[in-house]
């Protein structure tokens, strides 16, 4: 008997006992499914993540003011001097210091490292409510200010309008950029009729200047419901952020590095730190924190494979108990194959090949399922449709080792039963 003619004859047999198989593959279903599914949306929430948080470009960098973990209380604090993380001595004067907007504009005027971009900004506040007429936004609109470089450097575009020029800047007079949002709630019709439109923020009259393009808002980020203006501007306004930041953006990846740390070296300077000082302040990499999230979501994989493979190992011994049965109801035919020429060989490959086909169909069909579950998770999120191409080809090959171990033992069974005994079962 050839290889050929006992795949025939097993997938004939897994045919003709559609209950029987039905059950079987329904259980390997679920397990695939259940894997599948979740790291298909796990994949889809990466995605998401890394397509909100990574706002700046894979070339660019944030500086920024953090305040540094002093020890605080006990006999240290009448001391001029407070232990970092590092265990260097730092002066407490030095510690939770706001990025001054002379440090800033320092560090933008001498930052020379090849021809990379530097942008200084403020977050003003992320509740305000601008009006057109009678038409207004809701009360969740950012405001920021920035200059001639903060668009570039955060990877926003122009839809019509222009940029923030040296007249705007240095005025600051009340000219603003707003996002695809805010339009699109003012200018309900036609979005790029802003232009030169007056609105009003916090009962003050803006003219607008620029539409911005669309970056994908979602639950996580919203980056179209924002209004930009220059720092001179936002600096009227009161804000629960008393420093600025700084963006970098280099011509490539490959500079990165060594960006960072020249970077490094010129914020020293500008906050006017000494050798034995650490620094207080924090560079930023645009991925920063779709990295902590997906690191978050690391743990989910693990348990997702956990729930997988337990439903698994419950098909798979469901699968070899249902095997034996077939054994016992077979046990003629098995006699029979043997009286005809048919070796022990021939017998236990038949066993197994209907045991993978059964493993098999149920991956193919819980890989399907999955996929459809867990891309419901992209259309939620608004991102590309997702297949975990490395982690369909594992759950093949899951399914067909757990087809291989559960058809083993009712194979060898079958292939040892004496053709004549076999012949004789009732």
């Amino acid at each position: 008997m050839t290889i050929q003619d006992s795949f025939v004859l097993a997938w004939r047999t897994v045919k003709s006992n559609k209950l029987r198989t039905g059950i079987t593959v329904t259980i390997i279903a679920f397990g695939i499914m259940a894997l599948i599914g979740i790291i298909t949306a796990i994949s889809a929430m990466n995605q998401s993540l890394k397509e909100n948080f990574s706002f700046m470009g894979a070339n660019a960098f944030v500086i920024r003011y953090k305040e540094m973990n002093a020890r605080m209380g006990g006999p240290n604090d009448g001391d001029e001097f407070a232990k970092t993380k590092k265990g260097q001595k730092e002066k407490k004067s030095n510690l939770d210091k706001p990025i001054r907007i002379e440090e800033a504009t320092y560090f933008k005027e001498n930052f020379g490292f090849n021809r990379a971009v530097v942008s200084i900004s403020k977050r003003v506040g992320g509740n305000n409510e601008i009006h057109y007429k009678e038409k207004k936004t809701n009360p969740q609109i950012l405001l920021m200010g920035g200059d001639e470089n903060y668009l570039a450097v955060n990877g926003y575009t122009l839809t019509t309008g222009r940029n923030l020029n040296n007249v705007d800047i240095s005025s600051g007079r009340n000219v603003c950029i707003i996002g695809s949002n805010v339009a699109a709630k003012l200018f309900p019709n036609k979005p790029e009729a802003c232009i030169d439109k007056v609105i009003l923020l916090q009962s003050k009259p803006y003219r607008v200047i620029g539409l911005l393009k669309s970056k994908g808002s979602s639950a996580m980020m919203r980056q179209d419901d924002i209004i930009i203006s220059s720092l001179k501007n936002a600096r009227q306004y009161q804000s629960n952020n008393p420093s600025y930041a700084l963006g970098v953006m280099v011509n490539n990846v490959a500079e990165l590095e060594p960006a960072i740390g020249e970077t490094t070296d010129q914020m020293r300077k500008a906050r006017r730190l000494i050798p034995t000082e650490s620094d207080n302040f924090v560079i930023d990499k645009s991925d920063k924190f779709a990295q902590m999230f997906i690191g978050f979501l690391a743990g989910v994989s693990g348990a997702a494979g956990a729930i997988g493979m337990i439903t698994l190992i419950g098909a798979a011994i469901g699968l070899m108990n249902i095997m034996l049965v077939a054994v016992s109801e077979r046990t003629r035919e098995v006699g029979l194959i043997k009286a005809l020429g048919g070796k022990k060989k021939d017998v236990r490959r038949q066993f197994l090949f209907e045991s993978i086909c059964i493993s098999i169909l149920g991956a193919v069909i819980g890989i399907f399922l999955g996929i459809l579950v867990g891309n419901l998770f992209s259309v939620i999120l608004n991102t590309g449709f997702v297949i975990p191409w490395m982690w369909v080809f594992i759950g093949i090959g899951i399914c067909s080792l757990v087809g291989l171990a559960a058809g083993i033992y009712p194979a060898m069974k079958a292939a040892a039963l004496n053709p004549i005994d076999a012949l004789r079962y009732e």
